[in-house]
């Protein structure tokens, strides 16, 4: 599933190639195509992210919401192709500079901006979103000194921080050196701040390179998948620290990854 900072590249994709113009909307699949009617021939005002979720604003004060989920993906192409559909493409936007192909959505739905406050409401803050008077920090705090949840688990809860996924959870933790398994209100302030602070690092890193990249030392280079990150997808392996091998079980469905030495 992408994390945050894939979509948020979506948007900026969006703002780049399509933001300003009446934009051509259609759903060759079909199971889009009223909603598709509602945008298309409108003008693009902006998008934007909030941890997985992709808005497109439009100048008829609705706005298409979208969720990749785990099979949604994007495919540009340039604006002289109206290429043949492959697959089943669920919207494709069409602007002076390029069109854009959506595949596989959880969510695709045109909504107003009641139901845009609805789904902002209830969405937890987003590390890569500006914060100049640190009341999204306060409020990712306020959940997490609040809930006797695991931190493994908070971190991975949409309305408590936005964006964050299984990589992003296991490298902040190990970051943090802190044991997935402690609860959020066990935690001292310093430690969630910590973490706040570091998703926001990531995340920018993320968005300017592509990749999620956790290792201080190689955000300016290209590294391979496997050395992009500290514990990740390298169960039964050496820390990287330590020594010790890194664990691997299941909390709350997905797979998490930490090292017993270090995060103790």
């Amino acid at each position: 599933m992408p994390e945050g900072h894939t979509v948020h590249r979506n948007a900026n994709d969006f703002n780049r190639l399509f933001a300003g113009e009446a934009i051509i909307v259609d759903s060759p699949q079909g199971r889009f195509s009223s909603d598709a009617k509602l945008i298309s021939n409108r003008v693009l005002v902006r998008a934007r992210a909030i941890g997985k979720q992709l808005f497109l604003e439009f100048d008829n004060d609705l706005t298409l919401r979208i969720h990749l989920g785990i099979y949604g993906k994007w495919k540009l192409h340039s604006a002289e192709d109206w290429p043949e559909v492959v697959g089943e493409v669920r919207a494709r936007f069409k602007s002076s500079k390029a069109i854009a192909e959506l595949r596989g959505p959880t969510v695709c739905e045109v909504i107003d901006e009641r139901e845009v406050a609805a789904v902002e409401k209830r969405l937890g803050p987003d590390p890569f979103n500006p914060d100049p008077r640190g009341k999204e920090l306060e409020r990712f705090a306020a959940k997490v000194a609040a809930s006797r949840t695991s931190i493994g688990q908070l971190l991975m809860n949409q309305e408590v921080l936005s964006g964050i996924g299984n990589v992003y959870r296991a490298e902040l933790l190990f970051r943090a050196g802190v044991d997935p398994h402690t609860p959020g209100n066990a935690l001292p302030r310093e430690v969630i701040e910590n973490i706040w602070h570091d998703s926001v690092k990531l995340l920018k890193v993320g968005v300017k390179t592509s990749f999620m990249i956790t290792r201080d030392d190689l955000f300016t280079k290209r590294p391979s998948k496997a050395d992009r990150n500290w514990v990740y997808k390298r169960e039964g392996q050496p820390c990287r620290v330590c020594s010790t091998n890194v664990s691997i079980e299941i909390m709350a469905g997905r797979k998490l990854y930490w090292c017993a030495g270090c995060q103790s």
